[in-house]
């Protein structure tokens, strides 16, 4: 994902001051444009690498692509940096952009520990307000967010490489295993010790049942729900959870999941406005932005994708938004459907504009 979409007023001629919307960031990947060079990076979800637009590999399918500003941002987001066109290499094009990879850099370097946005100010010569403000435009989440997440992907390191969970937390420098749990089913997706067994063998509930909306999948573990999905084809939404979790030990278990699917299926109907479920599913720390701020959208209420853009501090991503909101794995427990455009027409939804519909009539309706 791009951090901000600004579009480049000459998109022959990149600037350095502006970002690089995301249609023309595809065209420079496309024309392996080496002007783009420092400028964006470009992931691909298929192959877990990301590169530079320049680089000479085979080009991907657009729906298979992220955007990002550093290399640092694109890697926190789980991509390994390609070893034909070494990307961690390139010189930024931006000195802003130069100034927060430097603090990105000087953030890992810490192993474990948080620096202050003094100390980062001081790092990279440039005051603690603006490297704040500049910081989260490009990588999306504030220094401290960044820090957080570089530790638990510190700790993530340590058990994949067999330390012990105990180990591998002080080693991360977590000061006690609460501060690592309670941490673990919004970043993690599954709790340490499922993690380092790389997330095989996990045992994960689902159930089919009718709901006013057409047929209802959920699936869980023990810890929450992990997947919300509505159709018509009951074969149709397995082979998808299926496809989704192939590592999984998935098991349909119309009883486990009775009391989470009856608050859903009470939701659908307007008997019950408000949901407050347990979640285990795994977001990049962009997704967490939006999906918090979703949860937060009233019954009954709507949102524009440029509303939910400014309430996480990122008012031109307004693309990114969207996204977040077609990735989203919990319809309904994480409410996307609220979203809109801002002429209040309803946008795409991955289970149909007519459950979309649906949805904000009966909430409409039961409002208040």
């Amino acid at each position: 994902m791009i951090q901000t979409a600004e579009r480049v007023k000459n998109r022959n001629a990149p600037t350095t001051s502006e970002a690089v919307d995301s249609d023309v960031a595809w065209q420079a990947v496309l024309g392996r444009d080496r002007r783009f060079d420092g400028r964006v990076f470009f992931a691909v979800r298929s192959t877990g690498v990301y590169c530079r637009p320049s680089c000479p590999a085979r080009r991907p399918r657009r729906e298979q692509v992220l955007f990002f500003r550093v290399p640092e941002a694109a890697e926190h987001a789980g991509f390994r940096s390609c070893k034909r066109c070494r990307p961690r290499n390139t010189k930024m094009n931006d000195p802003q952009v130069e100034a927060v990879r430097r603090a990105c850099i000087y953030i890992d370097e810490q192993q474990g520990k948080s620096p202050t946005l003094e100390e980062l100010s001081a790092e990279v010569g440039l005051s603690p307000h603006h490297l704040q403000r500049i910081f989260k435009r490009v990588v999306g989440i504030t220094p401290r967010q960044y820090a957080e997440a570089r530790r638990l992907d510190h700790f993530k390191a340590e058990v994949k490489e067999g330390a012990t969970v105990t180990g591998a937390m002080y080693e991360a420098g977590y000061g006690s295993s609460s501060r690592l749990y309670e941490r673990a089913p919004t970043q993690l997706g599954m709790t340490p010790a499922d993690y380092r067994r790389g997330g095989k063998g996990i045992a994960m509930n689902y159930t089919l049942v009718n709901s006013p909306l057409g047929r209802l999948l959920v699936a869980g573990t023990e810890k929450g729900i992990c997947a919300v999905r509505l159709g018509d084809s009951d074969a149709v939404l397995e082979k998808d959870l299926f496809a989704e979790y192939p590592a999984a030990d998935l098991t349909r278990d119309d009883k486990a999941l009775r009391k989470w699917v009856e608050q859903i299926v009470r939701h659908l109907k307007g008997e019950q406005p408000d949901l407050d479920l347990p979640l285990d599913v795994q977001a990049t720390a962009f997704q967490r932005l939006v999906w918090e701020k979703l949860r937060e959208i009233p019954y009954g209420s709507t949102r524009s994708y440029s509303d939910v853009a400014k309430a996480i501090g990122r008012p031109t991503a307004t693309r990114a938004v969207a996204r977040a909101c077609a990735t989203n794995p919990v319809a309904v427990v994480i409410p996307c459907h609220r979203v809109v455009r801002e002429d209040k027409s309803l946008s795409g939804y991955r289970w149909g504009i007519e459950r979309k519909e649906a949805l904000l009539a009966k909430e409409k309706a039961n409002k208040g």
